[in-house]
């Protein structure tokens, strides 16, 4: 049981990849809170926070679909929503519980963020951005609170099955599937088991000298060119 005894929250547990990360951690022992609250504002984390208290586990789940636009035509709007949905609930949900962690020097922070920004794509530029500051962030942070024993990293995925993304009918759309042939190297999209899979090292007690990472996890996707 490589969670027993762990206090875990999971946000915006019932989209993305809060339901396989949640499921697999409690098959570990682990105590998971699934919070629904999207975090669009500190008086929600603020509620949330005190009502499941200290944490050993933070999973950052936060999604948003893309606003797709060419540059010349993004919208103050679409942007505002991809940075208020992404960026700002993990700033704030980072902020909140870290220092409980800081002051215990013990905890673990995942943020399931994007692959997205790692190498672009055309027309979604407000959504790249948002996704590669959260990526930004997790950088940053992760290197901070390493001196406290509090280990952050990120899954910066793309092309694993979810509800938000990648759901069941988009991934059998023929037109996908030659995307899929032609850009992805396993050719194929993951299951939503395999993040959960790397989330649960990430935040095993057996991870503790991998922090600020920006893992990719895109089949192979974030790294070829053309």
């Amino acid at each position: 049981m490589k969670l027993e005894n762990k206090k875990v929250l999971v946000t915006t547990a019932n989209r993305y990849m809060g339901p396989a990360i949640a499921a697999r951690f409690e098959e570990e022992g682990a105590t998971v809170i699934r919070s629904e609250n999207r975090f669009l504002n500190q008086e929600s984390v603020d509620e949330v926070a005190e009502a499941v208290g200290d944490i050993d586990i933070l999973i950052a789940n936060f999604a948003e679909p893309p606003r797709t636009a060419p540059v010349d035509l993004i919208t103050d709007e679409d942007w505002f929503i991809l940075f208020d949905t992404l960026v700002h609930p993990l700033m704030r949900s980072v902020r909140t519980f870290a220092k409980n962690m800081k002051e215990r020097r013990n905890g673990k922070i995942i943020a399931v963020t994007s692959a997205a920004p790692l190498r672009g794509i055309p027309n979604t530029a407000g959504y790249c951005a948002a996704r590669g500051a959260q990526n930004a962030f997790v950088r940053a942070i992760g290197l901070e609170l390493a001196k406290v024993n509090v280990q952050v990293n990120a899954i910066a995925q793309n092309y694993v099955s979810n509800d938000t993304y990648y759901s069941d009918e988009f991934v059998k759309n023929e037109k996908f599937l030659d995307h899929l042939n032609a850009y992805v190297p396993t050719k194929k999209v993951a299951d939503a088991e395999e993040t959960a899979e790397l989330a649960l090292y990430l935040a095993s007690d057996r991870c503790t000298h991998l922090v600020g990472q920006v893992i990719p996890f895109s089949g192979g996707w974030a790294t070829t060119t053309g």
